[in-house]
């Protein structure tokens, strides 16, 4: 959700956008965009006002953050982890797991955290469609022609209906 928010961020520019608007078009809650967005201001990467001519911008160029800025900021501790809970001492697999898999998941993390640093906000909104934002057409209800009585009498359409 935090690319997401800076993305729509970047899309904006200067104009400072509030937590409402970002939360209509991630299709959450405003409680759920304002805890993310004090993530991304406390890391630097968002700047927000309070007050009716207030909202949130990005604090620096889309071109300057990268997502493993995001990432870090958002997310706590490596890309994959082993379990929370301590495993089986009593068994072979659990007594093991963690020292098997150790440099295995520092590979793994290495590698996202390499590729998310050569990412930028930029690079995500030239990503989008052109008409990715865009608010969906307004639907207008169409009715269906009005025939007469002849019409649907010579038509055989009044039998159907």
């Amino acid at each position: 959700m935090a690319i997401h928010v800076l993305t729509l961020l970047a899309r904006a520019g200067d104009e400072p956008l509030k937590s409402e608007q970002v939360a209509a078009s991630v299709n959450t809650n405003p409680v759920v965009i304002r805890r993310i967005l004090c993530q991304l201001a406390r890391a630097r990467l968002v700047i927000s006002q309070t007050g009716a001519a207030g909202g949130s911008r990005l604090a620096r160029r889309p071109g300057q953050i990268t997502l493993l800025e995001v990432y870090s900021a958002v997310e706590a501790g490596d890309v994959f982890a082993l379990h929370r809970q301590p495993t089986n001492q009593d068994c072979f697999v659990g007594m093991n797991i963690k020292g098997a898999l150790a440099g295995v998941l520092e590979e793994v993390s290495a590698s996202v955290e390499g590729v998310l640093k050569g990412i930028t906000v930029e690079h995500v909104l030239e990503r989008l469609q052109p008409s990715s934002c865009a608010p969906p057409a307004p639907r207008r209800k169409v009715s269906p022609p009005k025939l007469s009585r002849r019409a649907l009498s010579s038509t055989g359409a009044k039998r159907r209906l």
